[in-house]
């Protein structure tokens, strides 16, 4: 008769290579403001952002990402992975997925390649993702990339919105692993609800608007963001999610060294540090020089303060998101060595 004791747990994910990428082109307050009834100084005091990065024309997300992810390789010391996963409002095309092409430039081709939609969570969702392929025995070794290119499907003469966004990517290596070791991912918490799903939206590309028959207006072609509300909403939403991971966890606010939130914006951060009663110092930002890079914030975040040696070997980090759909999420992990991403420049096939 089978038993139903359950075995013993299946590897860890492991974080072992970290990456982030933005494109050339910094677009500054400045410019934004000649174009827009607005100025620095009051992006600034909105948003707490300075400056954010666009992509050139013709350049896609995929561009990003191959960017990202080729460092990420190089962090963690390998050329190859069993799994590719991009996680990306802005695919190159509805169809098919940007991870498959993504993998074959990488020199991947074969590797299980999908995407993730979850918005500006979809990071925390890729990383529960891959941890769960891992655990599972299913992958060794994950590629996880998040890429956006909001400046695609942003309306450039929006101001609320157009204030707010870049374009990036960041990239990290997860390999199996043992649960105790530093840069093992663990203790998730994943959520939705799709009644609020009209807070931010496209409306226009899928099957709703295209199964109508009509011809899409301008507004239904690009991003649109309710604020007030999605504002209200995230900082609940990521609050709660970062409580509920670190009660799982048995860790109090006491014990996490640097807190990394998506980089929505700058008030939205601080407002979630003091709802939950962490020091604002402790919270990892860089909206200021990036602005909303959507699934690429939290990578991104990671790898600049990596690279300023914020973070060091053995920190706690509690990581949390929120994003359309809505969703939310959140994990923890603790920090381990890794190599920062090569200096060079490369010029992606």
């Amino acid at each position: 008769m089978p038993s139903n004791t359950p075995g013993p747990p299946g590897p860890a994910a492991v974080l072992c290579g970290l990456a982030g990428w933005v494109p050339p082109r910094v677009v500054t307050n400045d410019e934004l403001a000649e174009q827009l009834d607005t100025d620095d100084a009051w992006i600034r005091t909105r948003t707490g952002i300075g400056r954010r990065h666009f992509a050139e024309p013709g350049q896609a997300t995929s561009d990003l990402a191959v960017e990202a992810g080729w460092r990420a390789l190089r962090s963690a010391g390998t050329e190859t992975v069993d799994t590719l996963i991009v996680t990306t409002t802005t695919p190159d095309r509805p169809c098919p997925a940007t991870a498959p092409v993504v993998a074959t430039r990488l020199g991947l081709a074969g590797a299980a390649a999908f995407d993730v939609g979850a918005v500006c969570t979809g990071f925390v969702y890729g990383l529960a993702t891959a941890s769960g392929l891992i655990a599972s025995g299913v992958a060794e070794r994950v590629l996880l990339i998040g890429a956006d290119t909001y400046s695609t499907i942003v309306d450039p003469l929006d101001r609320s919105n157009a204030i707010i966004f870049g374009d990036g990517a960041g990239a990290v290596v997860l390999r199996a692993g043992d649960a105790d070791e530093p840069g093992a991912v663990g203790h998730f918490d994943l959520g939705s609800d799709g009644a609020h799903e009209d807070l931010i939206t496209v409306a226009a590309g899928g099957s709703r608007q295209r199964s109508t028959g009509g011809e899409p207006t301008h507004a239904e072609q690009h991003f649109a963001m309710r604020g007030k509300e999605v504002y209200r909403h995230a900082v609940t939403r990521m609050a709660a999610s970062a409580r509920t991971v670190l009660s799982k966890a048995g860790w109090t606010t006491d014990d996490v060294a640097h807190f990394v939130p998506h980089q929505a914006n700058l008030r939205i951060l601080h407002s979630v540090a003091d709802d939950l009663g962490l020091p604002r110092e402790r919270c990892v930002a860089n909206v200021d020089t990036r602005g909303n890079t959507g699934a690429a914030s939290i990578p991104l975040a990671l790898a600049d303060a990596m690279a300023g040696q914020r973070i060091r070997p053995g920190d706690r980090l509690l990581l949390t998101a929120f994003g359309g759909g809505v969703t939310w999420g959140s994990c923890l992990l603790t920090w381990p060595a890794l190599v920062p991403d090569p200096p060079q420049e490369r010029t992606t096939p």
